[in-house]
């Protein structure tokens, strides 16, 4: 197998500066956080964790040293523009002096630019794209609830306009203060949530670690490599049992994988997944989980692809036979990839969740639009490739 050449090339690399992680971290941090946040919190969520009531220990810590909570909790998987301009109201109507985000991708997403946008003052349509924002942002504090995202770590906020296309902003200046990782808040992941987010911080840290990106790094690579190894050793006992040990390394691998692609960008396997959410609504890991195999396999044809995906295959499936050709290797990984995601219940194929053959066409058009994130493949993507993606994933 071929050794992965890592130039001295420079590069930079930005992270969250701040990071709690442990059993019960979120009440041990109480103290801490208030100082940061001030006296004026908005606490950005969504409605299945105020139903679940998973926020109310921290909260009713909160309110017992005098803080006043703003709870905006119409958060929505994908959220929309109108959601994030709802919550930028309620923001500057509050007066908030910091901001909160628990929960999944979503809501930290849009904490994210709840701070900026109402500590700024700045329009959102000026802040889209990478590097655009101005800034200054409120205090920020993220809490992920899943292992999947790491947007508690990224620089990048996902929002869906009116007709259906993602638009992104990615900024350091929305990197947030603190985050804070606690296993016992991910402890109630129903099984499909558990599998689906899971794949999703392994698809991270796949496309983190063969980005074509200038900026792909020395750090980068070893912390998708770590991800991988966190996560592939404990994807299938925290579908299946749920513990508290396997539940921590799912959320310190979804935060090495999100730490890697915030500095080495992610790819087509993203760019192809964003319509199917976009357009019909399926979970932003599912839809990685959809389009991963066969971005791969496409991919795998430029060596440096090949090479870098059997450098990865031995740290996820420890048994796969590594004394061949990296093309040979790659194509087991591959295999197995579909066969770990058939085996924690994720279905393989677009037709399994409803979508229609006839909306490949569109949403190979629509996955064109991103070119943030086609311009870090490994392989030049054209609309008719990926046409032909959503087609052999039907």
């Amino acid at each position: 197998m071929e050794s992965l050449n890592l130039s001295l090339n420079s590069f930079t690399f930005n992270t969250t500066p701040s990071i709690r992680f442990g059993n019960g971290q979120i009440k041990d941090s109480t103290d801490e956080l208030l100082s940061l946040l001030g006296s004026r919190i908005l606490f950005i969520t969504d409605k299945d964790l105020t139903k679940l009531g998973l926020y109310d220990p921290m909260l009713d810590i909160f309110k017992t040293r005098s803080a006043d909570i703003r709870i905006f909790d119409a958060v929505e998987s994908d959220p929309s523009l109108n959601t994030l301009l709802s919550a930028v109201h309620l923001g500057q109507e509050f007066n908030a002096t910091g901001i909160i985000g628990f929960g999944g991708g979503s809501p930290m997403d849009v904490a994210k630019l709840v701070a900026l946008l109402v500590g700024s003052g700045e329009n959102i349509d000026d802040a889209w794209g990478v590097a655009m924002a101005k800034g200054p942002r409120l205090p920020l504090v993220l809490v992920p609830t899943t292992a999947g995202t790491g947007s508690e770590v990224t620089p990048v906020s996902i929002i869906t306009l009116d007709d259906g296309e993602k638009r992104g902003v990615s900024s350091s200046k929305i990197l947030p203060d603190i985050s804070v990782l606690d296993p016992e808040l991910t402890m109630g992941l129903p099984r499909h949530t558990t599998a689906a987010t899971g794949v999703d911080a392994m698809v991270h840290a796949i496309e983190a670690f063969a980005s074509k990106s200038p900026n792909n790094n020395p750090i980068s690579k070893m912390l998708a490599k770590e991800a991988l190894h966190l996560i592939g050793g404990s994807i299938e006992d925290a579908v299946e049992n749920g513990g508290l040990e396997a539940r921590g390394n799912m959320l310190l691998g979804s935060m090495f994988a999100g730490m890697a692609f915030a500095n080495s960008p992610v790819a087509a396997v993203h760019a192809l997944a964003y319509p199917i959410g976009g357009t019909f609504h399926i979970s932003h890991g599912l839809s990685n989980a959809l389009m991963l195999p066969e971005v791969l396999k496409f991919n795998s044809i430029v060596p440096e692809a090949s090479n870098a995906y059997s450098l990865l295959a031995p740290i996820v499936f420890p048994t796969i036979n590594c004394d061949r050709g990296s093309q040979a290797i790659t194509t087991e990984f591959i295999n197995l990839l579909e066969d770990l995601s058939k085996r924690i219940g994720l279905p393989p194929r677009l037709r399994d969740v409803d979508i229609p053959q006839d909306a490949c066409l569109q949403m190979s058009k629509d996955a064109m639009k991103q070119t943030r994130l086609l311009v870090n493949n490994p392989r030049e993507i054209s609309q008719k490739d990926a046409f032909d993606i959503y087609n052999a994933v039907w």
